[in-house]
């Protein structure tokens, strides 16, 4: 538990450019569909069947499980159970899983109810925060710049730092990195001027979002060049996760240039749950995040190893779209 997944171990200088070699074939997976997967869901998932797809999916074998956000009610109702969420766990035996639980906190005040939660053991050890690439996503989607989204993290982390005793691990999103709904694509140099001040604050870890899922092979490499010329330079980088959408299809080819980048940390979700509603047409919602079998499949085809088992996660996507089903079954009537 606690491993950290770099985008580049060393750095090598071939034809006068700067590239990041990383020689491990182990790759981490995270599954947020218990967080990302469920927050736009029209309907009401009950606080049980939550904690049963996250049971499920510490079965499967994934390295992290995005459990919930401690955000607002009032602003994500799917998510407001966050707390009944983690007692829900405290009473299920997964001491056997050598699984994490993150959350996503979006100020002090989530991560004033985090820090409730971290006293109880193994329950919380990582923390997210939330930025973007595009200040008209940033507007829309938080309520803020990205400068002042930046600003209110700082406490953030300052507290998971000395957290009941013992520090929580911390994550910075960062979203829109190839394209905004918005603003259009975005330029390499932004993403990593934010993703810069989020490793200047002590964040020891970048995960970028295709939020749109608008990447191809070719723009995604040209993204993680930079990452390599300017985070991969000069001392220790942050480590990167990948969080990909499959708007397009494309996302498993992403995946693929990804690894040969040297990324060996990326995101996905059971059954695919998820999406961004900024991506959806009307009558048409969007396709979610990548879906974790897909993910998995992926990248053990490339010949990296996973350690998750696609049996078991099978059995936690079939469960994910019973519960996701009968939601929106709700909601409709």
């Amino acid at each position: 538990m606690g491993e950290r997944f770099w985008l580049g171990e060393r750095v090598q200088r071939l034809g006068g450019r700067s590239i990041v070699a990383l020689m491990s074939k182990r790759v981490r997976i995270t599954d947020v569909s218990p967080r990302d997967g469920l927050q736009n869901e029209a309907g009401v998932i009950a606080t049980a069947d939550k904690v049963r797809l996250i049971e499920l999916l510490c079965a499967t074998g994934v390295g992290e499980i995005e459990v919930t956000s401690f955000v607002s009610p009032k602003w994500v109702p799917q998510l407001g159970d966050a707390r009944a969420v983690f007692e829900g766990l405290s009473r299920v035996d997964v001491s056997e899983a050598a699984v994490l639980f993150s959350a996503l906190v979006p100020n002090e005040a989530g991560m004033a109810a985090a820090e409730e939660v971290h006293r109880t053991p193994s329950l919380l050890e990582k923390v997210s925060v939330f930025t973007a690439a595009s200040e008209t996503f940033c507007r829309k989607n938080i309520n803020s710049t990205i400068g002042e989204s930046l600003a209110r993290f700082e406490p953030v982390v300052q507290r998971a730092g000395a957290a009941c005793g013992g520090a929580l691990m911390v994550r910075g999103y960062i979203s829109c990195v190839i394209a905004c709904p918005f603003e259009g694509p975005i330029a390499p140099e932004r993403v990593v001027e934010v993703a810069e001040r989020l490793a200047a604050m002590g964040i020891p870890e970048i995960d970028l979002g295709d939020t749109i899922g608008s990447a191809t092979p070719e723009s995604l490499r040209r993204l993680l060049e930079h990452f390599g010329e300017r985070l991969g330079m000069g001392g220790e980088p942050p480590a990167l996760t990948l969080h990909l959408h499959d708007t397009f299809g494309r996302a498993a080819e992403c995946v693929k240039t990804a690894l040969e980048m040297g990324v060996r940390s990326f995101d996905g979700s059971v059954a695919g749950l998820g999406g961004c509603p900024y991506a959806s047409t009307p009558g048409k919602r969007a396709p979610g995040n990548i879906d974790t079998g897909l993910l998995v499949r992926t990248i053990e085809d490339a010949g990296y190893e996973t350690g998750v088992d696609l049996g078991r996660l099978e059995v936690a996507a079939e469960f994910a779209r019973g519960i996701v089903a009968k939601a929106r079954a709700g909601a409709a009537g």
